[in-house]
């Protein structure tokens, strides 16, 4: 055997046992006629002592050792003088009497420990050496341990685990697809699922009940810190139920998840609030509910009675309460001014006012306001003595609310209210069935066109689609949607009513979901389910602000793989077998 124990293992009580340990070496420390190796494992670190007066030779041998070599070292456990408290193998050292060399490294490019000095490029680059810091292995670990309990939990309720397949027909309802070329059928594609959807419906109609798969998906879509093109979904569906069975079921699932792997307990039912609410109330559908400063609307309170025309001429004024900040500078005041004037956030300006210790207001628009007014804003936002009160107006009142949203999230931020540690669950319901797209001059599915409507919303298909509701909710975990679903559409009839609301011709419809609606007339039973999309459940528990470290191989924000350098040209030899023609000219444009 290479070794008898790893590197994370021993303990006090092994003092005096002869070991054979296996590792990289992570430093070395020269003191003189003593050298320290730091040795690692994916299990650990333990400290190897070679004694130039006991075994001159070894001590020479082991001064060759540089970081990253692959080595065996025999030695006997013995009890540390200087012991390391961070260590959990921090009370012992191993007296070296053997070193072997398995593998000599180069210098590699980083550091590879916790704090790296490995910016993020050079890292993907390397992924296989970032990968050795504990720190991005434990994203891993946690990974594991989530899979094996989602698993144990789905299991127990009943869920069998069935794979669907990965080259599947493309459908462009939603974001784009990966495209795969045949050889074997010249100019036709497959796709890279962006989710099982339509096969998960179909094995409700073949009678499974209930079916889940930690399922690959692939989506042709511009990156942000929650999103890769590809990604893991935990997919689910179920038979015979409605919203609240769904709900109470995976409301379990996340208890259970948390508890499990996270070690805490989730008390009581989580908040539901329906999508308008969430969208009044913080100008997001996925609401950071671990902090107040929840949106006050003030077009009552400030439009029309002063003579502040921004406000006059505005569809929507809102404003947040920020306790005990009415001592900002004017220089902070006027960051936070340019903060919500950048492009990512787009709003014109921010308008201000300081609740002073007598409970006067002074606010940046003083001059058209009358005190009366601005003792009414303050009432109104529920603001006391030390309180800061930030407005945003504007004339699209959504926009607007997404604006304020941003800067409820900075402040939060800035405050220490998003702490990590802290999780605060809720499910957004009714969500629009449709919403329009300008890019395509029509209605969209807000979901996908397979969601049913809420019963008392049918009728509105045909007068008034925009106001329909859908049979639709999303899991949220401070901040991020952790996962969605919805009751789907059982009956062909209402699906082809769907279809025909987003424009599609019967043709159309039957030639991309055909399949679909045929099985739906052979007793497709009422269904429903939820995708929870477990890179961000990882990335939430392991307090990331990005789920790439909780991914072995990521892409980076372009979308490539810098470690293997894909995506990448192929031979001219392989697309003629693909009977694929690559378009010099628009490939050059795209590149500029």
């Amino acid at each position: 055997m290479y070794r008898t124990h790893t590197c994370g293992e021993l303990r006090l009580g092994d003092a005096g046992s002869v070991v054979t340990l296996a590792g990289w070496v992570q430093r070395v420390r020269k003191m003189g006629g003593m050298t320290f190796v730091d040795m690692r494992d994916r299990y650990g670190i333990t400290q190897i002592v070679f004694n130039q007066e006991t075994d001159k030779e070894l001590f020479d041998q082991s001064n060759d050792l540089g970081r990253e070599y692959v080595v065996q070292v025999t030695g006997t456990v013995n009890e540390r003088y200087s012991k390391n408290a961070n260590l959990p193998t921090g009370d012992i050292e191993i007296i070296a009497s053997e070193l072997k060399v398995l593998n000599s490294s180069k210098t590699p490019p980083f550091t590879i420990e916790d704090n790296s000095d490995g910016g993020d490029d050079i890292r993907m680059k390397y992924r296989y050496l970032d990968l050795r810091r504990s720190v991005v292995r434990k994203n891993l670990e946690l990974r594991h341990r989530m899979c094996i309990a989602i698993r144990n939990y789905l299991s127990g309720q009943g869920f069998l685990e069935i794979e669907t397949p990965v080259l599947v027909g493309s459908t462009p309802e939603g974001a784009r697809d990966f495209l795969v070329p045949s050889r074997m059928n010249p100019g036709q594609f497959y796709a890279l699922p962006q989710s099982p959807q339509t096969l998960k419906q179909l094995l409700m109609v073949a009678g499974i009940d209930r079916y889940f798969q930690i399922a690959k998906c692939f989506r042709d879509e511009d990156l942000r810190a929650d999103r890769q093109p590809e990604f893991t979904q935990i997919d689910c569906e179920m038979s015979f139920v409605t919203q609240e069975d769904i709900i109470q079921t995976f409301e379990g699932m996340a208890k259970y998840l948390f508890k499990e792997v996270r070690g805490v307990e989730l008390e009581g039912s989580f908040l539901r609030l329906p999508w308008i609410e969430c969208m009044k109330r913080f100008g997001s559908d996925k609401p950071d509910m671990r902090f107040g400063m929840e949106f006050v609307e003030l077009m009552d309170v400030l439009k029309g009675t002063g003579e502040f025309g921004v406000f006059n001429d505005a569809a929507y004024i809102g404003g947040i309460c920020v306790p005990g900040c009415a001592a900002y500078t004017r220089k902070q005041i006027d960051q936070l001014t340019d903060w919500v004037k950048r492009p990512q956030i787009g709003a014109k300006g921010m308008v201000y006012a300081r609740v002073q210790d007598d409970g006067s207001v002074k606010s940046s628009v003083d001059k058209f306001y009358s005190a009366e007014v601005l003792t009414r804003l303050k009432e109104a936002m529920g603001a006391n003595a030390g309180d800061l009160i930030l407005i945003l107006s504007g004339d699209d009142a959504m926009k607007t609310r997404k604006q304020l949203c941003e800067l409820r999230l900075e402040m939060g931020s800035r405050l220490g209210l998003r702490d990590k540690n802290k999780f605060a669950l809720l499910w957004v319901t009714e969500f629009p069935m449709f919403e329009w797209s300008d890019e395509e001059g029509r209605l969209m599915a807000m979901h996908h066109p397979f969601t049913h409507p809420m019963d008392e919303d049918i009728p509105l298909l045909d007068s008034d689609p925009a106001s329909v509701r859908a049979d639709a909710y999303d899991m949220v975990c401070n901040g991020v949607e952790l996962g969605g679903g919805s009751i789907r559409i059982h009956d062909s009839e209402l699906q082809e009513k769907m279809f025909e609301i987003l424009g599609f011709t019967p043709e159309k419809a039957r030639e991309q979901f055909g399949f679909l609606m045929n099985a739906f007339q052979y007793g497709a039973p009422p269904h429903g389910g939820l995708a929870y999309g477990l890179d961000r459940w990882v990335s939430i528990f392991a307090g990331l602000d990005s789920i790439r470290d909780c991914i072995a191989f990521p892409k980076n924000n372009s979308g490539r793989d810098v470690m293997l350098d894909a995506p990448a040209m192929v031979d001219q030899k392989q697309l003629d077998e693909l009977c694929i023609s690559v378009n010099e000219t628009a490939v050059k444009n795209a590149n500029q």
